[in-house]
């Protein structure tokens, strides 16, 4: 086997469930760290620890070929003050933790991906963010990743390679976005939201496994990367994509007044929905990473299509929902 012990922290979740599974024929042992024990499925174990102290699972770290950590509070709630402490402290306790561990261990992992958000840019509808150009932007979400990427680089460890890996949207059949809008869709809902004319940065799921093993592989990348696919698209398009793919030629639109109400009843934000997230992955284009889903459309008809969603899901062995 290619690499001998990968780490995840906080990774019983959507993307560790879907790295978990894209790693376990590729690695000796897959290790998860976790607060609830799970039963050992063939190379993948779990380890608890409650991301917060130390304790014998820091001897998971020792020599790993990657940790990436995944360690945060779903934000698609209502941003009340207890909210908004439990969102902050979710990402910020856990992962100087691990920094700290990091930095004092002998053999620290080789590589340390930490995944934090492209929602980090400011509303972009005039052109593309990336690394190097892009512009922060405000509000509770991007102080949330700001402090985020501050707790990851506040210790270092010159054997330790470090990635801030600013994730988009992901999108897969097994969970996440994707299974909601599938579901506006079937229920006759599924038109643009708001005037549309928000972009939305993505990812589909196998490309973001596949990113995490190309940075691993290629030891001369640190710092800063975009994890989107290179072109991002307007929300109307996507919803149409979906529906034309699906087959539901009709959907109704959600403008933005019912957006608003709806989020109160439904307890989320309306900036999950209508921010323009439009962001480029300059620095894997540069790196030469080849994405398999570049645009839009062959990732939706890829999701979609029941053959060859079984086919890669025998691969990476998750549930079809």
């Amino acid at each position: 086997m290619k690499y001998k012990k990968i780490v995840l922290a906080g990774g019983n979740g959507y993307l560790g469930t879907v790295l978990a599974n894209y790693y376990k024929n590729k690695a000796d042992e897959i290790v998860i760290l976790s607060r609830h024990e799970k039963q050992t499925e063939h190379n993948i174990r779990t380890v608890v620890w409650d991301g917060k102290t130390r304790g014998k699972w820091t001897a998971e770290l020792v020599n790993a070929d990657m940790l990436i950590n995944l360690c945060g509070k779903n934000v698609n709630c209502r941003y009340t003050q207890k909210n908004k402490a439990a969102i902050f402290a979710s990402r910020l306790v856990p992962t100087e933790l691990l920094g700290e561990v990091i930095h004092d261990l002998f053999e620290p992992p080789k590589l340390w991906i930490n995944i934090t958000s492209a929602t980090i840019y400011r509303h972009a509808e005039d052109h593309p963010q990336d690394e190097e150009t892009g512009e922060i932007g405000s509000g509770f979400s991007v102080d949330v990743c700001k402090a985020w990427e501050a707790a990851f680089n506040k210790y270092t460890n010159p054997k330790t390679r470090k990635i801030a890996l600013r994730m988009g949207i992901v999108l897969g059949r097994g969970d996440g976005v994707f299974p909601r809008l599938l579901n506006l869709v079937k229920l006759g809902m599924g038109g643009r939201q708001g005037n549309g004319q928000q972009y939305v940065s993505w990812i589909h799921e196998y490309d973001a496994a596949r990113i995490t093993e190309w940075l691993l592989d290629h030891p001369e990348l640190k710092g800063t990367f975009n994890c989107t696919a290179p072109y991002a698209i307007k929300n109307d398009r996507l919803m149409h994509i979906i529906r034309k793919t699906y087959g539901c030629p009709l959907g109704l639109p959600a403008p933005h007044w019912m957006l608003t109400a709806g989020a109160v009843v439904i307890g989320t934000e309306t900036e999950l929905i209508l921010k323009s997230r439009w962001v480029k992955p300059k620095h894997l284009l540069d790196s030469g990473f080849k994405f398999q889903h570049e645009a839009a459309i062959t990732a939706v008809k890829e999701i979609l299509n029941t053959d060859e969603y079984i086919s890669y899901n025998s691969t990476i062995n998750l549930n079809i929902k």
